[in-house]
């Protein structure tokens, strides 16, 4: 019997927004996000809450396809709030 393959974990975060109405498209990837649509505004801001997560995860050693659902809505609900105190 063959031994299974082990499949590598991989994950993401994915940012879409609709409130565009100048008509430029705006598409910006990172290591593990990719951020489609949305104004400037918008766009600056999934921008900004990508970039804080990957910050925020690197400073606990940890990788996003790691981190436990429950860990990761935690963090996500701080980085959100912390950019919206602004």
């Amino acid at each position: 019997m063959t031994p299974a393959k082990k499949v590598k974990k991989s994950a993401a975060l994915l940012g879409v927004a609709f409130d565009n109405e100048d008509g430029h498209v705006r598409l910006t990837k990172g290591k593990n996000f990719v951020l489609y649509g949305g104004s400037e505004e918008t766009h600056a801001v999934m921008q900004e809450t990508a970039i804080k997560i990957n910050e925020r995860l690197d400073q606990r050693g940890k990788r996003l396809e790691d981190v436990p659902i429950n860990e990761l809505r935690d963090l996500c609900r701080d980085v959100i709030e912390s950019v919206r105190g602004k």
